[in-house]
């Protein structure tokens, strides 16, 4: 063989390597409504719109990007992340992929959702507590019903979101779960309360909470100059805590909004944020296996 034919070989050998490795490395996308969410059946199979690669909209199947730790260091802690975006669009990729795959750096598998955005211009009639919310409950269930499959407790299952997305963890894990509409399914069967619930800059709706009387155990984040978003987190923290609800509050100073999960700007208390995430992850007993067990935290001094 020619020297000129053997590289061209070696080119295309490379080329399929690469390809075959880019599929192998793209996660399992599954939907929580295979025949159409309930009110969006009409719309079920449409596509999404995505801009600039990173920011999803057009959403009428709710959907889990399935980000699995390495099961090497799994503990089966799973966790359901919500990315914000105003419910005009999601912000799939800084608070969603990447805020999974620091998760799995903690042996947590994560399962980042597609949920109906109510103000998203193309998607006329959709609500933010009647159907975005219902797809954070469904989220939460079809991992309940999965666990097995996942290597998931379905005692450690919790909820975190990014402003809009936590007003949509708000509303889930300290408000009220409205009546069923529609349809009913096996999933229905499943507990659709989260294990616990961070919040990462979350927006007001849904604060005050009103059902905070035995809520999960919460980890609150926000920028003290956020004027969005402070004064909700702080009203839904001194409500937990009034409550007897285990909870953990982090403002930090000289920061507004949507700061992600510490990969923006230059401040050293930001990008070590996410630990303060994983020390109370730790504290709470959600990272160690327990074997059917309810987690049990450490004690305070």
């Amino acid at each position: 063989m020619s020297t000129k034919r053997l590289t061209v070989s070696i080119l295309l050998a490379l080329g399929c390597a690469g390809s075959a490795l880019a599929q192998q490395a793209a996660p399992p996308v599954v939907q929580l409504w295979p025949i159409g969410a309930p009110g969006s059946e009409k719309r079920h199979g449409e596509p999404e719109k995505l801009t600039d690669g990173a920011y999803v909209s057009n959403v009428h199947d709710p959907s889990l990007t399935v980000l699995r730790a390495d099961p090497r260091h799994a503990n089966g802690a799973a966790i359901v992340v919500v990315p914000g975006g105003g419910h005009r669009m999601l912000v799939f990729q800084n608070e969603g992929v990447v805020a999974g795959k620091l998760l799995n750096r903690m042996g947590v598998t994560a399962f980042v959702l597609k949920y109906r955005l109510a103000r998203d211009p193309d998607s006329p009639g959709y609500s933010i507590e009647g159907d975005g919310a219902a797809d954070l409950r469904r989220a939460v269930r079809w991992v309940r019903a999965h666990a097995n499959e996942y290597g998931v407790d379905p005692q450690r299952v919790g909820i975190m979101g990014f402003s809009a997305g936590g007003e949509l963890v708000s509303l889930v894990a300290d408000n009220p779960e409205p009546a069923p509409r529609g349809k009913t399914d096996a999933l229905d069967r499943q507990s659709a309360r989260p294990d616990f619930q961070v919040l990462v800059y979350p927006g007001p709706l849904g604060s005050p909470a009103k059902a905070v009387d035995g809520a999960p155990p919460a980890f609150l984040v926000a920028g003290s100059r956020d004027t969005c978003c402070m004064p909700p987190t702080l009203t839904l923290y001194q409500q937990l805590v009034k409550a007897g609800v285990s909870a953990e509050l982090h403002l930090y100073a000289d920061t507004d909004h949507a700061f992600n999960v510490g990969q923006r700007g230059e401040r050293v208390s930001l990008q070590h944020w996410p630990d303060r995430l994983a020390d109370w992850l730790s504290d709470g007993g959600w990272l160690v296996p327990r074997n059917g067990r309810q987690p049990e935290g450490v004690p305070a001094p």
